[in-house]
């Protein structure tokens, strides 16, 4: 699964890399994230209509605040998005959560690398493994296009005109991991290439199946990184620096 990841690129940055036409943030700005987590807002591309263009506009590339963990629209409360931050590509086309989302509102989200954690023959106090963070992310150093679902859920509890009658949510779609991303987890972030990223986004393709195949080579590097990073409250560049030990050394995948 993908359950964290860094984003520090900003606004403008995210803007120019992915030739987006509309910065439908709405003002907001986030700041550079290194340890972004389930229920946070991150930035995510998408392709629709502005909010007041009339009926048959054309799809516009936007750039958007979401908040990680998808929420349906049938959800009778917001708590069940914790639970979804990723949908499986094997089932995302045919799983309900999922499914018309996948046919009609694709995103992508922009990383800068991700995290996952291996379990070390070493126990902690409690007798539990204790697990190794490591950070995975393109070796050329661009960024990341994470393939991903938004949904729209009405809280009816609120009135029409209440700007928070309205919640935003996206999942991250994930596939077999390979490469050096498969000695870390058996699972990763499906990345949509940048050739293909108009397509994906296109909300006039209604059958995306084509996507969904394995990954091949990623061009993905990995380090290990300080287990500060296990904290969601820890924040800053320092998370993503690589871990070295006595001598300078990074220590050994296994």
């Amino acid at each position: 699964m993908c359950g964290r990841f860094a984003s520090a690129r900003s606004k403008q940055q995210l803007l120019e890399e992915f030739e987006v036409e509309l910065d439908g943030a709405d003002g907001a700005e986030l700041r550079p994230d290194y340890n972004v987590a389930p229920t946070k807002p991150l930035y995510a591309v998408l392709s629709r209509a502005p909010k007041e263009a009339v009926e048959r506009a054309r799809p516009v590339r936007q750039l958007r605040v979401l908040r990680w963990g998808l929420v349906p629209a049938w959800a009778k409360d917001p708590s069940i998005g914790s639970k979804m931050i990723n949908a499986r590509v094997e089932t995302v086309a045919e799983k309900p959560s999922f499914r018309k989302a996948f046919a009609e509102r694709r995103c992508l989200v922009p990383a800068d690398g991700y995290y996952e954690w291996v379990a070390l023959e070493e126990t902690g106090p409690r007798g539990r493994p204790k697990k190794q963070p490591y950070f995975i992310r393109p070796a050329d150093g661009s960024v990341m296009a994470m393939a991903g679902l938004y949904e729209f859920w009405r809280d009816r509890g609120r009135p029409d005109d209440d700007p928070d009658a309205w919640l935003t949510t996206c999942t991250v779609i994930t596939t077999t991991a390979v490469d050096e991303a498969g000695k870390v987890h058996d699972r990763m972030p499906m990345l949509i290439e940048r050739d293909r990223w108009g397509d994906w986004l296109d909300p006039g393709v209604r059958d995306a199946r084509d996507f969904l195949i394995p990954a091949g080579s990623t061009g993905l590097a990995i380090h290990p990184v300080s287990t500060a990073v296990n904290s969601v409250r820890n924040n800053g560049p320092e998370l993503i620096e690589p871990l070295r030990q006595e001598g300078g050394k990074e220590p050994s995948l296994f």
